[in-house]
C-alpha cells in the first residue's frame, strides 16, 4: 500500500508541475504571439480604442452595417446563447421580429434572401463577424443612408472580407466593427 501512495504522490507532483506551471506559461507565451499580444486585437478610430476585433458590438443605426444579434446584449462578461430550441415560440417570435426589421430597412429583399446569421444569435452572443452574404445584402441600405454609391460601399465590403482559414476552412466573413470604422473613414 505504501508503494501506491508514493506513486500517487509522484504522479500528483509531476501533474502539478506540468499543468500548473509549464502549461500556463506555454499558453501565455503563445498568447503573446497572437494579434494584440494576448490583450486582444484593439480596433482604433482616430487614435482611440473603439472596441476589440473579436468581440461583437451593437450597431443599430441604418448608416452602419449591422452585426449578428446577441442573446446577451453583447456583454462580454456574460457570454452565452439563448438556449432556446428551434421550436420554442418565444424564439420563433424573436426571429420573426428580426426578419420584419430587416425587411423594413431592406424592402428590395425577399424573406428567403435573408441569411440566417442576420436573425439568429451565435453561441457566444459576441460574434464579431457576419457572412459575406449578410454584408452584401446591406450595401444598398448603407450606401443610401450615407449618400455613397453602391459600388463604393461594395468595394469597402470586398476590402474587408476575410477568406476561409488557410483558404479551406469556414466561409468568407466580414468583421462588422472594422468595416464600420473603415466606413466612417471614407467621409474624410
Amino acid at each position: 500500500m505504501k508503494k501506491y501512495i508514493i506513486q500517487s504522490l509522484r504522479l500528483t507532483g509531476v501533474l502539478m508541475v506540468l499543468l500548473c506551471i509549464i502549461y500556463p506559461v506555454a499558453i501565455a507565451y503563445i498568447g503573446k504571439l497572437s494579434p494584440g499580444a494576448g490583450s486582444g486585437e484593439k480596433v482604433l478610430k482616430n487614435g482611440k480604442v473603439v472596441g476589440y476585433a473579436r468581440i461583437g458590438q451593437s450597431f443599430t443605426k441604418p448608416e452602419y452595417f449591422w452585426g449578428r444579434p446577441s442573446a446577451v446584449g453583447y456583454n462580454a462578461a456574460g457570454s452565452g446563447g439563448s438556449n432556446k430550441g428551434p421550436t420554442n415560440a418565444d424564439y420563433l417570435k424573436q426571429v420573426s421580429e428580426r426578419i420584419d426589421t430587416l425587411l423594413k430597412y431592406h424592402p428590395y429583399l425577399k424573406k428567403s434572401d435573408i441569411p440566417a446569421d442576420m436573425v439568429t444569435a451565435s453561441g457566444s452572443g459576441l460574434d464579431p463577424d457576419i457572412s459575406e452574404t449578410a454584408a452584401i445584402m446591406q450595401i444598398k441600405r448603407v450606401a443610401a443612408y450615407r449618400k455613397l454609391s453602391d459600388r463604393t460601399v461594395a468595394e469597402l465590403v470586398l476590402k474587408n472580407t476575410e477568406g476561409p482559414l488557410f483558404g479551406l476552412f469556414g466561409p468568407s466573413k466580414v468583421n462588422v466593427l472594422k468595416l464600420n470604422v473603415a466606413l466612417d473613414e471614407l467621409k474624410k
